[in-house]
């Protein structure tokens, strides 16, 4: 590969990386979406930022259930939507000053609610095949 296209594409999976980081304190910035990007540009570019992401112990597993279609764990899928709506409400209530701002807000906050209610629930203990059940040692 090119060593300027490749540069390019570590340095998107980087600013993605920092950006879905702040994503998790600022609902309004997509987290998963962003975190996907970076995965797609680390596999084409660096065989060692890729295999640090998805083993990354904050972001590797979520990356990995979200992309094999497992979903997120419901814990996951309360506190996020908690800390939505606190966020969204609060800037709703005390910072955004203009109607059509806060109309835009709330249509994110239910946009985004909408999306996360859609991804499947990931069970861990509900992943094991019922023939592996019966051989678990507990």
């Amino acid at each position: 590969m090119n060593r300027i296209v490749r540069t390019i594409l570590i340095i998107c999976g980087t600013v993605s990386v920092t950006l879905a980081v702040v994503g998790i304190f600022v609902p309004i910035l997509p987290t998963t979406p962003l975190l996907l990007l970076a995965g797609a540009c680390y596999a084409r570019s660096s065989q060692r930022f890729h295999r640090w992401l998805m083993t990354n112990r904050w972001f590797g597993e979520y990356i990995r259930n979200y992309r094999e279609g497992r979903g997120m764990p419901l814990r996951e899928k309360v506190v996020t939507l908690v800390a939505l709506w606190l966020t969204i409400g609060f800037s709703v209530l005390a910072v955004v000053p203009v109607w059509w701002g806060k109309l835009l807000l709330l249509a994110i906050a239910v946009a985004v609610t909408v999306h996360l209610l859609h991804i499947r629930t990931y069970r861990p203990e509900a992943s094991l095949a019922p023939s592996e059940e019966a051989q678990s040692p507990e």
